[in-house]
């Protein structure tokens, strides 16, 4: 059984738009995002709470009162700043273009490429 490598960052290639306003697309990315977490998170507490019937354990209203320690709260805590991380992950790599002082558009960029390309072929 093989173990599952760490999937890349970033993906090679054009990022598909599907709206005129590539914002839209960017907080459609990050929803979707969400919404497989919460679906896998969903599943994982309906697993949880249907063994904790069939076995015995602590009732519902002891999952509603309970109050985290300060290492289970740090634990959280990271945790999330990591999620939300990955949530944002598209936001972030927009702001490590633009503070990298690559501020043109994809598109213009890979013109450039394609002209640039051509025009050593041509002197050839």
């Amino acid at each position: 059984m093989s173990t599952p490598g760490k999937l890349k960052r970033k993906a090679k290639g054009e990022r598909p738009y599907f709206f005129d306003d590539p914002n839209i697309d960017r907080v459609v990315s990050m929803v979707m995002g969400l919404a497989g977490e919460v679906a896998v998170l969903h599943d994982r507490l309906d697993t949880l709470e249907r063994l904790v019937a069939q076995h015995g354990g602590p009732a519902r209203a002891a999952l509603d009162t309970y109050r985290p320690d300060a290492t289970v709260a740090a634990s959280r805590a990271a945790w999330r700043e990591s999620f939300l991380g990955e949530v944002l992950r598209i936001v972030e790599i927009e702001v490590e273009a633009m503070s990298s002082g690559d501020t043109q558009p994809y598109e213009q960029a890979i013109a450039a490429v394609e002209n640039n390309g051509r025009a050593r072929r041509q002197k050839k």
